[in-house]
């Protein structure tokens, strides 16, 4: 009896403790020094499809240590990032630190290929409020990946389009 009654007890001291992960991935056109460029740009999300704004100056290149704010789409209230790992274009690691019970960590890795540039976008959830938390992130986080390299080739385009109209409108033209 003792000994059941120990581990009743032992079980209700445990804390409940859920984790996800989720792994995307996405190939793109665009050179990986393209797609790393767009990831590190801390300023620029107008791509993200959960963020809005950043308090990241323009031209500031992350590095382990930085902490940042940035607002939702949904929310005026401010979330802070701590920027955890930088490998020099291939890996970016920021922690979320958003609500107490939840710790959420993003990590975006580049590898350039002979069939493009593959970028791999995971998402890891812990903690007693990770379902809950999952539930209504989970569209958004599946649209991340592809909405990066969506807004990458398409800066890679407008380059090339813009590149190509200066050419004709010289004045060589025989």
């Amino acid at each position: 009896m003792e000994n059941w009654l120990s581990k009743f007890i032992h079980r209700k001291h445990r804390r409940i403790c859920a984790s996800l992960v989720r792994h995307y991935r996405e190939i793109s056109s665009a050179s990986s020094d393209e797609v790393w460029q767009k990831i590190v740009d801390l300023a620029d999300v107008s791509w993200h499809p959960l963020l809005k704004s950043t308090n990241v100056p323009y031209g500031l290149v992350p590095k382990p240590g930085l902490i940042f704010q940035a607002v939702t789409r949904f929310s005026p209230i401010p979330i802070r990032f701590f920027v955890e790992r930088v490998d020099r274009e291939h890996l970016l690691s920021i922690r979320v630190l958003a609500i107490p019970g939840v710790e959420e960590r993003v990590i975006y890795q580049v590898e350039s290929t002979v069939c493009g540039t593959y970028l791999s976008y995971s998402v890891t959830l812990r903690g007693w409020l990770s379902p809950l938390i999952w539930s209504f992130s989970r569209p958004y986080a599946a649209r991340v990946a592809r909405a990066l390299v969506e807004a990458v080739e398409t800066a890679a385009l407008q380059a090339v389009a813009g590149k190509r109209k200066s050419i004709n409108d010289s004045c060589f033209d025989f």
